[in-house]
Protein backbone atom coordinates (compact mmCIF):
# COMPACT_ATOMS: atom_id res chain seq x y z
CA UNK A 1 0.00 0.00 0.00
CA UNK A 2 1.32 3.62 -0.62
CA UNK A 3 2.26 5.73 1.94
CA UNK A 4 -0.99 8.14 2.55
CA UNK A 5 0.27 11.58 2.75
CA UNK A 6 -1.53 13.82 5.76
CA UNK A 7 -3.14 17.35 4.88
CA UNK A 8 -4.70 19.55 7.19
CA UNK A 9 -8.41 20.61 5.45
CA UNK A 10 -10.43 23.45 6.55
CA UNK A 11 -14.25 23.29 5.31
CA UNK A 12 -14.52 27.29 5.80
CA UNK A 13 -17.69 29.44 5.15
CA UNK A 14 -20.33 30.09 2.85
CA UNK A 15 -20.06 28.19 -0.17
CA UNK A 16 -16.77 26.69 1.36
CA UNK A 17 -18.08 23.37 2.82
CA UNK A 18 -20.12 21.98 -0.40
CA UNK A 19 -16.74 23.03 -2.69
CA UNK A 20 -14.37 21.45 -0.45
CA UNK A 21 -16.76 18.43 -0.64
CA UNK A 22 -16.74 18.26 -4.47
CA UNK A 23 -12.82 19.07 -4.26
CA UNK A 24 -12.23 16.17 -2.12
CA UNK A 25 -14.50 13.67 -4.23
CA UNK A 26 -12.97 14.17 -7.21
CA UNK A 27 -9.79 13.96 -5.68
CA UNK A 28 -10.68 10.51 -3.78
CA UNK A 29 -11.87 9.48 -7.54
CA UNK A 30 -8.43 10.00 -9.20
CA UNK A 31 -6.89 8.05 -6.53
CA UNK A 32 -5.11 10.24 -4.62
CA UNK A 33 -3.66 8.93 -1.46
CA UNK A 34 -4.48 11.70 1.19
CA UNK A 35 -4.53 11.16 5.09
CA UNK A 36 -7.00 14.26 5.98
CA UNK A 37 -7.11 16.12 9.07
CA UNK A 38 -10.03 18.66 9.71
CA UNK A 39 -9.81 21.73 11.63
CA UNK A 40 -12.44 24.56 12.08
CA UNK A 41 -11.59 27.76 11.10
CA UNK A 42 -13.42 31.01 10.20
CA UNK A 43 -16.67 32.26 11.36
CA UNK A 44 -17.08 30.04 13.60
CA UNK A 45 -14.04 30.37 15.82
CA UNK A 46 -14.42 34.32 15.33
CA UNK A 47 -18.10 34.56 17.01
CA UNK A 48 -16.81 32.04 19.50
CA UNK A 49 -14.31 34.30 21.01
CA UNK A 50 -11.33 34.38 19.00
CA UNK A 51 -10.14 37.27 17.15
CA UNK A 52 -7.97 35.78 15.12
CA UNK A 53 -10.21 33.12 13.60
CA UNK A 54 -8.07 30.26 14.19
CA UNK A 55 -8.39 28.16 17.46
CA UNK A 56 -4.59 27.33 18.70
CA UNK A 57 -5.13 23.69 18.29
CA UNK A 58 -5.18 23.62 14.87
CA UNK A 59 -1.58 25.26 14.77
CA UNK A 60 -0.78 21.75 15.69
CA UNK A 61 -2.03 19.97 12.46
CA UNK A 62 -0.82 22.38 10.15
CA UNK A 63 2.67 21.96 12.03
CA UNK A 64 2.13 18.66 11.68
CA UNK A 65 1.44 17.80 7.96
CA UNK A 66 2.60 21.47 6.66
CA UNK A 67 0.28 21.06 3.62
CA UNK A 68 -2.98 23.05 4.15
CA UNK A 69 -6.26 22.95 1.69
CA UNK A 70 -8.56 25.62 2.73
CA UNK A 71 -11.63 26.90 1.81
CA UNK A 72 -12.90 30.32 2.10
CA UNK A 73 -13.79 32.16 4.88
CA UNK A 74 -16.06 34.77 6.00
CA UNK A 75 -14.19 37.15 8.35
CA UNK A 76 -17.39 39.09 10.36
CA UNK A 77 -17.62 42.60 9.75
CA UNK A 78 -16.73 45.59 12.26
CA UNK A 79 -13.55 45.97 14.04
CA UNK A 80 -11.35 43.53 15.98
CA UNK A 81 -11.11 40.44 13.41
CA UNK A 82 -7.91 39.89 12.09
CA UNK A 83 -8.17 38.65 8.55
CA UNK A 84 -7.26 34.62 9.05
CA UNK A 85 -5.68 34.38 5.66
CA UNK A 86 -3.15 37.15 6.30
CA UNK A 87 -2.65 35.52 9.87
CA UNK A 88 -1.64 32.54 8.39
CA UNK A 89 0.42 33.66 5.77
CA UNK A 90 2.48 35.23 8.32
CA UNK A 91 3.02 33.10 10.60
CA UNK A 92 3.96 30.18 8.91
CA UNK A 93 6.07 32.14 6.48
CA UNK A 94 4.08 31.65 3.46
CA UNK A 95 6.09 34.28 1.55
CA UNK A 96 5.20 33.31 -1.59
CA UNK A 97 2.14 33.49 -3.40
CA UNK A 98 1.29 31.72 -6.95
CA UNK A 99 -1.63 32.40 -9.55
CA UNK A 100 -1.91 31.45 -12.29
CA UNK A 101 -4.19 33.34 -14.75
CA UNK A 102 -5.66 30.77 -17.80
CA UNK A 103 -7.92 31.52 -20.81
CA UNK A 104 -9.78 28.43 -21.40
CA UNK A 105 -11.23 30.16 -24.77
CA UNK A 106 -13.51 29.75 -26.44
CA UNK A 107 -15.50 27.24 -23.62
CA UNK A 108 -15.16 30.33 -21.39
CA UNK A 109 -15.72 33.77 -22.73
CA UNK A 110 -12.79 35.89 -22.34
CA UNK A 111 -11.36 38.98 -24.61
CA UNK A 112 -7.69 37.20 -24.50
CA UNK A 113 -7.99 33.59 -25.71
CA UNK A 114 -4.11 32.96 -26.15
CA UNK A 115 -3.61 34.22 -22.17
CA UNK A 116 -1.29 32.06 -19.83
CA UNK A 117 0.22 34.59 -17.25
CA UNK A 118 1.58 33.49 -13.53
CA UNK A 119 1.70 36.04 -11.23
CA UNK A 120 3.93 35.57 -8.04
CA UNK A 121 3.34 37.41 -4.97
CA UNK A 122 5.51 38.37 -2.21
CA UNK A 123 3.05 37.37 0.70
CA UNK A 124 4.37 39.19 3.88
CA UNK A 125 5.70 42.75 3.81
CA UNK A 126 4.50 45.83 2.06
CA UNK A 127 1.59 47.71 3.49
CA UNK A 128 -0.15 44.51 4.18
CA UNK A 129 2.49 44.31 7.11
CA UNK A 130 -0.69 45.73 8.72
CA UNK A 131 1.11 48.45 10.66
CA UNK A 132 -1.30 51.66 11.39
CA UNK A 133 -1.57 54.26 13.66
CA UNK A 134 -4.24 57.37 13.92
CA UNK A 135 -1.60 60.08 14.89
CA UNK A 136 -3.36 63.09 14.48
CA UNK A 137 -7.51 64.25 14.31
CA UNK A 138 -6.93 64.39 10.22
CA UNK A 139 -4.09 61.70 9.12
CA UNK A 140 -3.36 57.96 9.67
CA UNK A 141 -0.76 56.18 8.39
CA UNK A 142 -0.03 52.64 7.27
CA UNK A 143 3.95 51.78 6.85
CA UNK A 144 5.38 50.12 4.20
CA UNK A 145 7.67 47.88 4.88
CA UNK A 146 10.29 45.83 2.13
CA UNK A 147 13.19 44.55 3.46
CA UNK A 148 16.32 43.05 0.92
CA UNK A 149 15.78 39.21 2.37
CA UNK A 150 12.00 39.26 1.84
CA UNK A 151 12.43 40.74 -1.91
CA UNK A 152 15.26 38.25 -2.48
CA UNK A 153 13.35 35.26 -1.53
CA UNK A 154 10.48 36.10 -3.53
CA UNK A 155 12.54 36.92 -6.76
CA UNK A 156 14.41 33.94 -6.48
CA UNK A 157 11.63 31.94 -6.31
CA UNK A 158 9.98 33.53 -9.82
CA UNK A 159 13.05 32.88 -11.67
CA UNK A 160 13.11 29.36 -10.07
CA UNK A 161 9.49 28.78 -11.32
CA UNK A 162 9.77 30.10 -14.76
CA UNK A 163 12.86 28.13 -14.62
CA UNK A 164 11.47 25.04 -13.42
CA UNK A 165 8.10 25.48 -15.93
CA UNK A 166 9.50 26.11 -18.73
CA UNK A 167 8.37 29.61 -18.80
CA UNK A 168 10.54 32.21 -20.76
CA UNK A 169 10.43 35.46 -19.30
CA UNK A 170 9.95 37.22 -15.67
CA UNK A 171 8.54 40.58 -15.58
CA UNK A 172 8.98 42.85 -12.32
CA UNK A 173 6.50 45.70 -11.65
CA UNK A 174 7.14 48.15 -9.35
CA UNK A 175 6.36 52.11 -8.41
CA UNK A 176 9.79 52.86 -7.54
CA UNK A 177 9.96 56.25 -9.82
CA UNK A 178 7.62 57.57 -6.30
CA UNK A 179 8.67 55.28 -4.15
CA UNK A 180 12.59 55.22 -4.62
CA UNK A 181 13.36 53.67 -1.28
CA UNK A 182 10.47 50.97 -0.75
CA UNK A 183 10.26 49.59 -4.20
CA UNK A 184 13.42 50.91 -5.50
CA UNK A 185 14.93 48.04 -3.31
CA UNK A 186 12.72 45.50 -4.84
CA UNK A 187 13.39 46.37 -7.90
CA UNK A 188 17.37 46.89 -7.44
CA UNK A 189 16.68 43.23 -6.03
CA UNK A 190 15.52 41.82 -9.06
CA UNK A 191 18.09 43.60 -11.46
CA UNK A 192 20.58 41.62 -9.18
CA UNK A 193 19.10 38.28 -9.27
CA UNK A 194 18.01 38.11 -12.74
CA UNK A 195 21.96 38.36 -13.90
CA UNK A 196 22.04 34.99 -12.07
CA UNK A 197 19.34 33.75 -14.70
CA UNK A 198 21.22 34.30 -17.97
CA UNK A 199 18.41 31.60 -19.55
CA UNK A 200 15.54 33.72 -18.80
CA UNK A 201 14.54 37.03 -20.91
CA UNK A 202 13.75 39.80 -17.49
CA UNK A 203 12.02 43.36 -17.51
CA UNK A 204 10.76 45.75 -15.15
CA UNK A 205 7.46 47.87 -15.68
CA UNK A 206 6.28 50.92 -13.41
CA UNK A 207 2.94 49.20 -12.58
CA UNK A 208 0.33 51.49 -13.34
CA UNK A 209 1.44 51.42 -17.03
CA UNK A 210 2.45 48.05 -16.34
CA UNK A 211 -1.17 47.06 -15.01
CA UNK A 212 -2.53 48.53 -18.44
CA UNK A 213 -0.35 46.64 -20.46
CA UNK A 214 -1.43 43.21 -18.83
CA UNK A 215 -5.29 44.07 -19.13
CA UNK A 216 -4.52 45.13 -23.06
CA UNK A 217 -2.45 42.74 -23.67
CA UNK A 218 -1.74 39.58 -21.14
CA UNK A 219 0.74 37.87 -23.96
CA UNK A 220 3.49 40.66 -23.46
CA UNK A 221 4.11 38.97 -19.47
CA UNK A 222 4.37 35.26 -18.91
CA UNK A 223 5.61 35.35 -14.81
CA UNK A 224 5.18 38.71 -12.92
CA UNK A 225 6.82 39.08 -9.80
CA UNK A 226 5.91 42.23 -7.44
CA UNK A 227 5.54 43.18 -4.12
CA UNK A 228 2.33 42.29 -1.98
CA UNK A 229 -0.55 44.62 -2.64
CA UNK A 230 0.41 45.08 -6.43
CA UNK A 231 0.21 41.71 -6.46
CA UNK A 232 -3.15 41.09 -4.36
CA UNK A 233 -4.84 43.60 -6.57
CA UNK A 234 -3.53 42.44 -10.26
CA UNK A 235 -4.10 38.74 -9.53
CA UNK A 236 -7.32 39.20 -9.49
CA UNK A 237 -7.78 41.32 -12.36
CA UNK A 238 -5.91 39.20 -14.19
CA UNK A 239 -7.69 35.76 -13.32
CA UNK A 240 -10.79 38.25 -14.13
CA UNK A 241 -9.88 39.20 -18.00
CA UNK A 242 -8.93 35.89 -18.45
CA UNK A 243 -12.03 34.46 -18.10
CA UNK A 244 -13.30 34.18 -14.11
CA UNK A 245 -12.14 35.11 -10.78
CA UNK A 246 -14.11 31.80 -9.81
CA UNK A 247 -11.48 29.65 -11.66
CA UNK A 248 -8.20 30.46 -10.25
CA UNK A 249 -6.50 28.41 -7.80
CA UNK A 250 -3.51 29.53 -5.72
CA UNK A 251 -0.69 28.05 -3.55
CA UNK A 252 0.95 29.93 -0.89
CA UNK A 253 4.46 28.76 -0.04
CA UNK A 254 6.91 28.57 2.51
CA UNK A 255 10.28 27.17 3.99
CA UNK A 256 7.96 24.40 5.79
CA UNK A 257 4.50 24.64 5.04
CA UNK A 258 1.94 25.40 1.97
CA UNK A 259 -1.52 26.55 1.80
CA UNK A 260 -3.45 26.29 -1.19
CA UNK A 261 -6.98 27.75 -1.77
CA UNK A 262 -9.40 29.54 -4.44
CA UNK A 263 -8.62 33.01 -4.62
CA UNK A 264 -12.44 33.86 -4.73
CA UNK A 265 -14.28 34.66 -1.51
CA UNK A 266 -16.77 32.59 0.89
CA UNK A 267 -19.80 33.76 -1.22
CA UNK A 268 -22.57 33.51 1.99
CA UNK A 269 -25.03 34.85 -0.62
CA UNK A 270 -24.71 31.57 -2.67
CA UNK A 271 -24.57 29.28 0.33
CA UNK A 272 -26.30 25.89 0.23
CA UNK A 273 -28.13 26.49 -2.93
CA UNK A 274 -25.56 23.54 -5.05
CA UNK A 275 -24.97 26.74 -7.58
CA UNK A 276 -21.00 27.41 -6.14
CA UNK A 277 -18.36 26.42 -9.03
CA UNK A 278 -15.49 24.37 -7.27
CA UNK A 279 -13.08 24.60 -9.79
CA UNK A 280 -10.53 27.59 -8.36
CA UNK A 281 -10.53 25.02 -5.06
CA UNK A 282 -10.00 22.47 -7.34
CA UNK A 283 -7.17 23.77 -9.21
CA UNK A 284 -5.49 25.23 -5.81
CA UNK A 285 -5.72 21.47 -4.51
CA UNK A 286 -3.75 20.67 -8.15
CA UNK A 287 -1.27 22.86 -7.55
CA UNK A 288 -1.21 21.05 -3.80
CA UNK A 289 -1.05 17.61 -5.62
CA UNK A 290 2.24 18.68 -7.43
CA UNK A 291 3.23 20.63 -4.54
CA UNK A 292 3.35 16.78 -2.42
CA UNK A 293 4.84 14.94 -5.64
CA UNK A 294 1.31 13.36 -6.70
CA UNK A 295 2.40 14.67 -10.50
CA UNK A 296 0.04 11.41 -11.80
CA UNK A 297 -2.74 12.56 -9.91
CA UNK A 298 -2.63 16.37 -10.49
CA UNK A 299 -2.63 15.79 -14.65
CA UNK A 300 -5.40 13.36 -14.18
CA UNK A 301 -7.43 15.43 -12.10
CA UNK A 302 -6.13 18.76 -14.18
CA UNK A 303 -6.56 16.79 -17.38
CA UNK A 304 -10.28 15.56 -16.73
CA UNK A 305 -11.35 19.19 -15.53
CA UNK A 306 -10.39 20.12 -18.74
CA UNK A 307 -12.28 17.95 -20.73
CA UNK A 308 -15.55 18.95 -18.43
CA UNK A 309 -14.86 22.63 -19.37
CA UNK A 310 -15.22 21.45 -23.05
CA UNK A 311 -17.45 19.24 -22.86
CA UNK A 312 -19.39 22.23 -22.02
CA UNK A 313 -20.58 20.89 -18.33
CA UNK A 314 -20.39 24.64 -17.20
CA UNK A 315 -22.20 25.79 -13.75
CA UNK A 316 -23.79 29.34 -13.59
CA UNK A 317 -21.20 31.54 -13.49
CA UNK A 318 -19.32 30.52 -16.62
CA UNK A 319 -23.05 29.21 -18.46
CA UNK A 320 -23.50 30.76 -21.66
CA UNK A 321 -26.29 29.94 -24.25
CA UNK A 322 -24.78 29.12 -27.02
CA UNK A 323 -20.94 28.09 -26.20
CA UNK A 324 -22.11 25.39 -23.03
CA UNK A 325 -23.93 21.86 -23.15
CA UNK A 326 -25.45 21.82 -19.76
CA UNK A 327 -25.83 24.36 -16.80
CA UNK A 328 -25.08 22.02 -13.46
CA UNK A 329 -24.65 22.52 -9.87
CA UNK A 330 -21.67 21.78 -7.64
CA UNK A 331 -22.15 18.39 -7.29
CA UNK A 332 -22.72 17.85 -11.05
CA UNK A 333 -19.90 19.46 -11.85
CA UNK A 334 -18.12 17.22 -9.36
CA UNK A 335 -19.92 14.11 -10.80
CA UNK A 336 -18.45 14.96 -14.35
CA UNK A 337 -15.34 15.82 -13.60
CA UNK A 338 -15.15 11.92 -12.10
CA UNK A 339 -16.59 10.60 -14.79
CA UNK A 340 -13.61 12.30 -17.03
CA UNK A 341 -10.59 11.03 -14.66
CA UNK A 342 -8.88 9.16 -17.57
CA UNK A 343 -9.77 11.21 -20.26
CA UNK A 344 -7.71 14.13 -21.49
CA UNK A 345 -8.81 17.28 -23.33
CA UNK A 346 -9.18 17.61 -27.47
CA UNK A 347 -8.98 21.39 -27.82
CA UNK A 348 -7.12 23.03 -24.81
CA UNK A 349 -3.47 21.93 -24.16
CA UNK A 350 -3.27 18.98 -21.53
CA UNK A 351 -1.53 19.05 -18.24
CA UNK A 352 1.39 17.55 -17.95
CA UNK A 353 3.78 18.20 -14.65
CA UNK A 354 7.15 16.81 -13.93
CA UNK A 355 8.71 15.98 -10.49
CA UNK A 356 9.96 19.05 -8.89
CA UNK A 357 13.91 18.65 -8.38
CA UNK A 358 16.18 20.95 -6.17
CA UNK A 359 13.24 22.61 -4.63
CA UNK A 360 15.63 24.44 -2.24
CA UNK A 361 17.17 26.03 -4.50
CA UNK A 362 14.88 29.42 -4.49
CA UNK A 363 15.25 29.70 -0.71
CA UNK A 364 18.57 30.43 -0.75
CA UNK A 365 19.73 33.47 0.20
CA UNK A 366 21.92 35.69 -2.48
CA UNK A 367 25.47 35.81 -1.42
CA UNK A 368 27.64 38.36 -0.64
CA UNK A 369 26.05 41.39 0.93
CA UNK A 370 28.07 43.58 3.57
CA UNK A 371 26.14 45.13 5.82
CA UNK A 372 26.68 49.07 5.25
CA UNK A 373 27.95 51.56 7.33
CA UNK A 374 24.99 53.48 8.74
CA UNK A 375 25.49 56.63 10.14
CA UNK A 376 22.45 59.16 11.98
CA UNK A 377 22.64 62.54 10.06
CA UNK A 378 19.51 63.75 11.87
CA UNK A 379 16.06 63.49 12.71
CA UNK A 380 12.17 63.85 11.63
CA UNK A 381 9.88 65.32 14.15
CA UNK A 382 6.08 65.07 13.30
CA UNK A 383 3.91 67.49 14.67
CA UNK A 384 0.35 67.73 15.28
CA UNK A 385 -0.46 71.41 14.69
CA UNK A 386 -3.11 73.44 13.80
CA UNK A 387 -2.96 77.01 13.81
CA UNK A 388 -1.96 79.47 12.04
CA UNK A 389 0.27 78.55 8.81
CA UNK A 390 3.77 76.57 7.70
CA UNK A 391 5.38 79.87 7.77
CA UNK A 392 4.71 80.63 11.38
CA UNK A 393 5.22 77.29 12.62
CA UNK A 394 8.56 77.14 10.85
CA UNK A 395 9.42 80.87 12.44
CA UNK A 396 8.87 79.21 15.74
CA UNK A 397 10.55 75.92 15.30
CA UNK A 398 13.90 77.56 14.33
CA UNK A 399 13.92 78.99 17.70
CA UNK A 400 14.30 75.19 19.11
CA UNK A 401 17.72 74.85 17.24
CA UNK A 402 20.74 74.28 19.18
CA UNK A 403 22.90 71.47 20.33
CA UNK A 404 24.26 70.81 17.16
CA UNK A 405 20.86 70.48 14.96
CA UNK A 406 19.24 72.83 13.26
CA UNK A 407 16.01 72.93 11.20
CA UNK A 408 16.28 72.30 7.25
CA UNK A 409 12.56 72.32 6.15
CA UNK A 410 9.19 71.29 7.06
CA UNK A 411 6.76 69.19 5.19
CA UNK A 412 2.93 68.46 5.09
CA UNK A 413 1.71 65.50 3.70
CA UNK A 414 5.02 65.04 1.53
CA UNK A 415 5.19 68.44 0.29
CA UNK A 416 7.66 71.14 1.20
CA UNK A 417 5.80 74.03 3.18
CA UNK A 418 9.22 75.39 4.00
CA UNK A 419 11.06 77.92 3.63
CA UNK A 420 9.69 78.35 0.37
CA UNK A 421 6.50 76.87 0.29
CA UNK A 422 3.22 77.59 -1.68
CA UNK A 423 0.33 79.59 -0.49
CA UNK A 424 -1.88 77.21 -2.66
CA UNK A 425 -0.60 74.16 -0.63
CA UNK A 426 -3.61 72.28 0.76
CA UNK A 427 -1.93 71.36 4.52
CA UNK A 428 -3.53 69.30 7.26
CA UNK A 429 -2.48 68.75 10.84
CA UNK A 430 0.32 66.75 10.23
CA UNK A 431 3.75 67.90 10.18
CA UNK A 432 6.97 66.93 9.30
CA UNK A 433 10.02 68.81 10.65
CA UNK A 434 13.78 67.75 9.31
CA UNK A 435 16.53 68.51 12.11
CA UNK A 436 19.77 67.87 10.38
CA UNK A 437 23.20 68.74 12.15
CA UNK A 438 24.63 71.95 12.23
CA UNK A 439 27.93 70.93 10.79
CA UNK A 440 26.77 70.52 7.05
CA UNK A 441 26.82 66.54 6.30
CA UNK A 442 27.92 65.36 9.90
CA UNK A 443 26.80 63.03 12.21
CA UNK A 444 24.52 63.37 15.34
CA UNK A 445 24.07 61.97 18.47
CA UNK A 446 20.80 60.40 20.32
CA UNK A 447 21.26 62.30 22.70
CA UNK A 448 21.26 65.06 20.79
CA UNK A 449 18.08 64.10 19.41
CA UNK A 450 16.89 63.15 22.96
CA UNK A 451 17.60 67.07 23.83
CA UNK A 452 15.31 68.11 20.83
CA UNK A 453 12.51 66.63 22.13
CA UNK A 454 13.08 67.83 25.50
CA UNK A 455 12.85 71.36 24.22
CA UNK A 456 9.86 70.30 22.13
CA UNK A 457 8.27 68.99 25.05
CA UNK A 458 8.88 72.44 27.28
CA UNK A 459 7.75 74.42 24.32
CA UNK A 460 4.01 72.84 24.57
CA UNK A 461 4.30 71.56 20.55
CA UNK A 462 2.36 67.83 20.52
CA UNK A 463 5.20 65.45 18.56
CA UNK A 464 3.61 62.25 17.38
CA UNK A 465 6.52 60.71 16.09
CA UNK A 466 10.29 60.65 14.58
CA UNK A 467 12.38 58.88 12.37
CA UNK A 468 15.58 58.98 12.50
CA UNK A 469 17.60 60.06 9.72
CA UNK A 470 20.92 57.44 8.41
CA UNK A 471 22.99 57.20 5.64
CA UNK A 472 23.94 54.30 4.43
CA UNK A 473 28.15 54.35 3.19
CA UNK A 474 27.42 57.76 2.40
CA UNK A 475 23.69 57.51 0.58
CA UNK A 476 20.95 59.11 1.56
CA UNK A 477 18.92 56.76 2.99
CA UNK A 478 15.51 58.53 3.78
CA UNK A 479 13.18 60.77 0.95
CA UNK A 480 13.36 64.04 0.18
CA UNK A 481 9.82 65.81 -0.11
CA UNK A 482 7.85 66.55 -3.58
CA UNK A 483 9.84 70.87 -3.84
CA UNK A 484 12.48 70.17 -1.79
Amino acid sequence: MPKRVPITVAHGDGIGPEIMAATLHILKGAGAELDVETIDIGEKVYLAGNSSGIEPSAWDSLRRTRVFLKAPITTPQGGGYKSLNVTVRKTLGLYANVRPCVSYHPFVETKHPQMDVVIVRENEEDLYAGIEHRQTDQVVQCLKLISRPGSEKIVRYAFEYARRNNRKKVTCFTKDNIMKLTDGLFHKVFTEIAAEYSDLENEHWIVDIGAAKLADTPGAFDVLVMPNLYGDVLSDVAAQIAGSVGLAGSANIGERVAMFEAIHGSAPRRAGQNLANPSGLLLGAVMMLVHIGEMGVAERVHNAWLRTIEDGIHTYDVYKEGVSRERVGTKEFAEAVVQRLEQTPQTLKAAKYKPVEGEAAERKQTAGHIRAQKDLVGVDVFVDWSAASADDLGSALVGLNGDGLKLEMMSNRGVKVWPGGHSETFCSDHWRSRFLSENNGGTVSHSQIVSLLERFTRAGYDFIKTENLYTFDGERGYSLDQGA
